[in-house]
């Protein structure tokens, strides 16, 4: 039995990027058999070749340590209004908390407080509820205060494969 199709319903499917091993898994319990990775990324692949023709209007890349399906950027013009419906922006507050957390993580609201120079509540809650950031954990000092970091879908909705793929900072002189 040929697994593409099972691989290609997976991509299409999954809400967030889906990774190699995640397939791995579902293919397992679906067809009872293993699938070696190596197999797994030759049928990737394939996909991405098959859709990478000019007949399709959408591609799969690979992001967040996953592969997704994404409309090709020739066609994201005609989708601006609708993205523009589905997709609020973020605002100045909290692009700057956000920018604050992606550079310096793991980061405590009162180090983000720190360097705004001003109370971020409203913005960390945003963030959380936009599910960009997450709580990663508790910091040593005094209070225990929550640690947070980018989520899977901060590299989702930046189109980033991983946090190393933010742009340096450019250094600045006082």
């Amino acid at each position: 039995m040929n697994p593409e199709p099972y691989i290609e319903s997976l991509i299409f499917c999954a809400k967030e990027p889906i990774t190699p091993a995640q397939i791995q898994y579902c293919l397992e319990q679906e067809l009872n058999r293993w699938i070696d990775l190596d197999e797994i990324e030759k049928f990737i692949y394939a996909l991405l070749k098959k859709y990478d023709q000019d007949q399709f209007s959408f591609q799969i890349i690979e992001v967040a340590h996953g592969y997704q399906f994404k409309t090709k950027p020739k066609y994201a013009s005609i989708l601006k209004s609708l993205l523009q419906i589905e997709q609020k922006k973020l605002s100045k507050a909290a692009l700057e908390t956000l920018a604050i957390i992606a550079y310096r993580q793991p980061v405590t609201k009162l180090d983000i407080e720190k360097i705004r120079g001003v109370n971020s509540d409203y913005s960390v809650q945003k963030l959380l509820d936009k599910e960009l950031i997450e709580v990663v954990g508790r910091s040593d000092k005094v209070g225990q205060p929550l640690l947070y970091g980018t989520s899977t879908q901060f590299l989702t909705y930046f189109g980033l494969s991983s946090i190393e793929e933010l742009p340096d900072l450019p250094i600045l002189e006082v």
